[in-house]
């Protein structure tokens, strides 16, 4: 570490700012439709999947990861992740069994519900109890166990600041989210000049029933704040499927395309355009593609640049 001499304005500065306390453990948040208590933050925990393991990063809690699962098996590393995950190791390149968590001896678990856990199955917060590892869950994947609101930003900002209460960083929470907020409000500020709602649709995979992005998954938010209307965002369900028909009666303006796996982006492009069945969408007619990587089209960090990304791509002439 290197020292410094601190001038007399410098120390001025620090006179005036207060110092950041601790806060006082038990803290208790609320995880969907449950009460967690802490006794103190958690020493080794574990992350699944890019976007939520970027949500720890981005408050960087690194030092108290002992592991993180289901990126490479979707996704890849990229030079610039690794090496913000330094030494912090893949316990699974998928969804991790509860051998796997144990192993690690974890004391905390951030997941999602289809991110990490399925509803009756082996790693649930009910499972990991009686080995204490507590676990918070992804707030957009709450809708899989219970009734919840139309999808929001605000779900992402509450994962944010009550992680940041977990593990005692929620000043640089709040901060974290007041940028976001401000961000996000620059953003809307532009859109909302041009008056109209784009019609808008995911595309994330599949070909003969194309998986994508309805009401409470959290792109029908972006689009919202870019400024588009999702055009399945009447359809009860989070991330799902839905037939063609629907897709080329609703005739989108604009489609998103989620980048992953081992279709690519273009791929998936070229066979919207190579079939004569969607010929007179007004998307693929005009070549309206917008190319979102998993991690911004999934709730995280990298949400709000992706909203901007949209937003340029809905109506370039307002910015």
């Amino acid at each position: 570490m290197k020292k410094y001499a601190i001038s007399a304005v410098i120390a001025s500065v620090f006179t005036l700012s207060a110092p950041y306390a601790a806060q006082a453990y038990p803290v208790t948040v609320k995880s969907c439709d449950r009460e967690v208590t802490f006794d103190q933050a958690p020493k080794r925990a574990v992350s699944h999947d890019i976007n939520i393991t970027e949500m720890m990063l981005a408050l960087e809690l690194q030092d108290h990861m002992v592991g993180y699962t289901g990126i490479s098996g979707w996704n890849k590393i990229t030079p610039g992740l690794q090496g913000r995950l330094g030494d912090i190791p893949q316990l699974a390149e998928k969804y991790p069994s509860k051998e796997v968590l144990l192993g690690a001896d974890a004391d905390f678990y951030f997941a999602g519900w289809n991110y990490g856990m399925k509803v009756g199955g082996d790693v649930t917060p009910e499972t990991l109890a009686p080995f204490g590892i507590n676990v918070y869950e992804l707030g957009e994947s709450c809708i899989h166990i219970m009734t919840k609101p139309h999808v929001s930003m605000e779900d992402m900002f509450a994962d944010l600041l009550n992680l940041g209460t977990i593990f005692d960083v929620r000043d640089r929470a709040e901060k974290l989210v007041a940028g976001y907020r401000a961000e996000l409000a620059d953003i809307t500020a532009h859109t909302a000049k041009t008056g109209q709602d784009l019609r808008v649709f995911v595309y994330d995979s599949d070909e003969e029933r194309p998986f994508t992005a309805a009401r409470y998954a959290m792109p029908t938010a972006m689009i919202e704040a870019a400024g588009g209307k999702n055009i399945v965002d009447d359809v009860e369900s989070s991330w799902t499927r839905v037939g063609w028909e629907t897709v080329i009666e609703r005739n989108p303006e604009i489609i998103v395309i989620v980048n992953y796996g081992t279709i690519t982006a273009d791929q998936k492009i070229a066979y919207l355009k190579s079939n004569p069945a969607f010929a007179n969408i007004d998307a693929v007619r005009h070549d309206r593609f917008v190319v979102l990587e998993y991690d911004e089209a999934t709730p995280g960090p990298r949400n709000l640049s992706a909203i901007g990304k949209l937003a340029r791509a809905f109506y370039p002439s307002a910015f």
